[in-house]
């Protein structure tokens, strides 16, 4: 015969309350809170999906906050170079304006003052920053504006040739800024002519005109390779002709021409070049450039001050003048092509910030349904709970109200 004394009534009536109020007060805990889980021992399987959910979703979080500034970044870098690609439009509309044979002096000096505009908003472009406050085409140096003015006036590269990237997903990253060096400096040249004579004093008798690439394929292959990308054109007294040499620099080799035997005042062709050495002496040369690289800045540059100080009327400065027009026009088009390769590189990197963004979004909203699964709470399974966990409590308490006040005495 088991006994059962008071004491161990009560410890079991309490015990028994204790408990029925604690799921109560859990359940009262999941309707205020919205979640099932509330505590590792709720579920413990569970919390540890919840917590391992939760880090991928604040790994989704950075990332999106990454590819949003990446975003930002790469927009505003498209910006600027659309905004220098009209620039540089204008100032080649302005360019073949000043090549007309009618312009007087005063067109000339209003074409400058324009192209002096331009060449100001071109910088200023240039040194755009971003909403931190950083010049966005300095590279690693972006407190430092891109672009400044040296002591001569001429507008001159200060950042170095660094390139942010941003990582916006595991293992996939982004460029995000470009230097200007690549897109504003390192623009193809070009082909062309530099006084060497007397040792590179420059003060030939004669002048080249009418220089002009004629086979653009023959003169890559004649220069495939080459380092420096220089011929020498000279001109050389035999027996009172005025014959014209065209020379490799590196060796000394005569490169062929057509005619064969090139002379002075007539039209003559050489790797896919032609020209005409005019009024020239025994001992000119001249530096043909083939591969030379100058900032957009530098030609417009040398465009206002060619339209400034060369004296057009007579037939040397009429030939350097045209050949000034002639080089400005084909230096702005390399310019405006590089600018624009450049955005179609910017748009790439934008289709790929942009499908990443979206597979983040959808990484993570399935994230958010499991958890939301695991962790959020039925309400109308927790209220029902609720309701049957108060009856169940108020009977308890009811039952043990008059267990508690049982005693032998009563059936004495």
């Amino acid at each position: 015969m088991i006994r059962i004394s008071s004491q161990q009534i009560f410890n079991g009536g309490i015990n028994r309350l204790q408990g029925i109020n604690s799921n109560l007060v859990d359940t009262q805990q999941q309707i205020s809170t919205g979640k099932k889980v509330n505590k590792p021992s709720d579920d413990p399987v569970a919390a540890a999906r919840i917590l391992k959910l939760d880090q991928e979703l604040k790994r989704v979080d950075t990332y999106e906050r990454n590819a949003n500034l990446a975003d930002n970044r790469l927009k505003q870098e498209e910006s600027a170079l659309a905004s220098s690609v009209d620039i540089i439009q204008r100032v080649r509309e302005l360019t073949v304006q000043a090549g007309s044979g009618s312009l007087s002096t005063n067109d000339r000096e209003s074409i400058s003052a324009e192209l002096k505009e331009r060449l100001s908003q071109l910088a200023n472009i240039t040194n755009s920053r971003d909403a931190s406050g950083e010049y966005i085409f300095s590279g690693f140096q972006g407190q430092t504006p891109a672009f400044a003015k040296d002591g001569a006036g001429d507008w001159q590269y200060q950042g170095d040739e660094g390139q942010r990237v941003l990582e916006i997903d595991d293992g996939v990253t982004v460029p995000i800024s470009d230097h200007g060096k690549g897109i504003f400096v390192d623009v193809a040249k070009a082909v062309s002519v530099t006084d060497t004579s007397d040792g590179g004093t420059g003060d030939a008798a004669g002048y080249v005109s009418g220089l002009e690439v004629v086979a653009p394929k023959d003169l890559r292959d004649a220069f495939s390779g080459r380092a420096p990308d220089d011929l020498v054109v000279s001109v050389t007294d035999n027996a009172g002709v005025l014959e014209v040499t065209v020379t490799d620099p590196r060796n000394g080799a005569t490169i062929p021409t057509e005619p064969v035997n090139a002379v002075a005042g007539e039209e003559f062709e050489v790797a896919g070049m032609k020209m005409t050495v005019n009024d020239a002496q025994d001992g000119d040369t001249y530096t043909l450039g083939i591969s030379d690289r100058q900032s957009v800045f530098g030609t417009i540059e040398n465009l206002i001050d060619g339209l400034e100080g060369i004296a057009k009327g007579d037939d040397r400065g009429n030939a350097e003048y045209d050949a000034l027009i002639a080089e400005s026009l084909t230096n702005l088009d390399n310019a405006q092509e590089k600018i624009i390769l450049k955005q179609t590189e910017l748009g790439g990197r934008l289709n790929a910030v942009e499908s990443t963004t979206a597979f983040l979004e959808d990484s993570g909203l399935y994230t958010k349904e499991i958890r939301s699964q695991l962790q959020d709470v039925d309400y109308a399974e927790a209220i029902s709970n609720l309701s049957f966990q108060s009856f169940v409590l108020q009977a308890a308490q009811q039952s043990f109200a008059q267990v508690s006040r049982m005693s032998l005495f009563d059936r004495l």
